[in-house]
């Protein structure tokens, strides 16, 4: 019998050559260094992501990774940087992490408010390897999901955050990831967030690059939600360059009676892929996952989720809204499951998109998997043009046709982003919006009437 090698591309061999260079400095001992193997040689099995996959049809990183950046080293930090935390103006405790690399200098480590606790992966990695290992392990539904096997192998740093049963927080806490962007490289970094029984805070994460060079990016942040807890998520990806390559990954593991309520922003992206994974691990718990992609050119956001319902008694919502012209491109493929032995289960899904010329282009995929008989599950997609009477109705009242369409758009993204609900996050958010509204083909110009 014939045995068929598949054969490497050029960037699968350099990742193989990496892992063995690197692998002997990454953080972690015992436990995390089997993690670490055990993830690498399940990617070699796999290799990258492919359009023959399903999940990954609309975006092939094989293609798109012709060639593995070298693994970013330590960056020295920039005028630039500087500059950008500078004008960071959430107000909360910030956490800092530079080309995936945690920076205590940047971060709000001192007077931390009673009940959290907050310190680099790598410090977490070094003084408790086994525990953080057990993070590391993929939901059932990601298991064959070879870019978080690349992730759980080469993650060099990110933050870990605990929180204590109980603790209510009155001001976010701010995970913002900046790329120098000094150097093509790859940024591999993950994030874990604890959160205790009955606990409510807010977490917020921002990513942005300031440099010119283009890089690849693999994160994934994972949060633990424990009984009755409540939290509040925003993640904001801005200001890349347009040949930037990333992947973000959000697993999440809820408790009975908690809840988690995720809004995603995509704003000059350049080619993303924002995949997640949420299982329902108690009874009575309920999540949100909602976003907004503002596209142009050729920028490309695939939104991938899976939302697992293997307790009874949740109710999932995701709604999503699309912008995008010239070549933009846009995906959602959305999957609720509902196990056989999860009954009394709500889910609600949509996803809404506007294409503003003809080269935009938007692919829809929801999918339901229904083992459970007393459920109500539903799903909904729409792609469609500016609605033209809604044009004709504010031109009529004096308006350009430029400022008419710019309402008309913030009005269609805004059902989500007034679901943020910390007033200062919805402001930047509004802020960010507002400027790509106005950047874009036909915007009014400044002063117009």
């Amino acid at each position: 019998m014939a045995i068929i090698t598949p054969l490497k591309t050029a960037a699968e061999q350099q990742l193989v050559e990496q892992f063995a260079s690197v692998k002997a400095e990454l953080p972690g001992a015992g436990a995390m260094r089997k993690v670490r193997e055990d993830a690498f040689a399940g990617f070699e099995a796999k290799g990258l992501p492919h359009r023959r996959l399903e999940s990954w049809r609309y975006t092939d990183l094989r293609a798109l990774w012709r060639e593995a950046k070298p693994l970013a080293r330590r960056p020295t930090r920039p005028q630039a940087i500087a500059d950008r935390l500078a004008l960071q103006t959430i107000a909360g405790r910030r956490f800092v992490t530079i080309d995936g690399v945690f920076s205590a200098a940047d971060s709000d480590l001192q007077g931390l408010p009673a009940g959290i606790t907050a310190r680099s992966l790598a410090e977490a990695l070094t003084e408790s390897p086994d525990e953080i290992a057990a993070a590391f392990t993929a939901p059932e539904v990601a298991r064959d999901d070879s870019a978080l096997m690349l992730n759980a192998a080469f993650a060099q740093d990110g933050v870990v955050i605990d929180v204590a049963d109980g603790t209510e927080l009155d001001q976010p806490i701010v995970l913002l990831a900046l790329g120098t962007g000094a150097s093509e490289a790859s940024i591999v970094s993950r994030s874990l967030v604890r959160i205790g029984a009955g606990a409510k805070v807010t977490v917020v994460e921002l990513q942005e690059s300031v440099g010119p060079a283009p890089v690849q990016v693999n994160h994934a942040t994972s949060f633990v939600i424990g009984e009755g807890a409540e939290v509040e998520h925003v993640r904001m990806v801005s200001r890349q360059r347009a040949e930037t390559v990333q992947v973000q990954s959000l697993l999440v593991e809820l408790g009975g009676h908690a809840a988690f309520d995720s809004v995603a922003v995509a704003v000059n992206c350049g080619v993303l892929r924002q995949q997640s994974f949420l299982r329902y691990g108690g009874e009575h718990s309920r999540a949100a996952l909602r976003g907004i992609n503002l596209l142009r050119k050729q920028e490309h956001s695939d939104v991938t989720l899976v939302m697992d319902h293997a307790a009874a008694h949740g109710e999932s919502r995701e709604l999503f809204k699309t912008i995008a012209e010239g070549e933009g491109t846009g995906v959602f493929q959305g999957k609720v499951i509902v196990r056989q032995h999860s009954q009394k289960v709500d889910g609600s899904m949509k996803s809404h998109a506007l294409l503003l010329n003809d080269g935009a282009t938007m692919f829809n995929k929801p999918e339901l998997e229904i083992f459970a008989d007393d459920v109500v599950c539903g799903h909904g997609a729409t792609v469609a043009q500016v609605d033209a009477e809604q044009l004709f109705y504010l031109m009529a009242r004096g308006l350009p046709r430029p400022q008419a369409e710019a309402l008309v758009l913030a009005a269609f993204v805004g059902e989500v982003s007034d679901m943020v609900g910390d007033e200062g996050v919805r402001e930047i958010v509004g802020r960010e919006i507002d400027c790509w509204l106005g950047q874009r083909e036909g915007a009014p110009k400044s002063g117009a009437a």
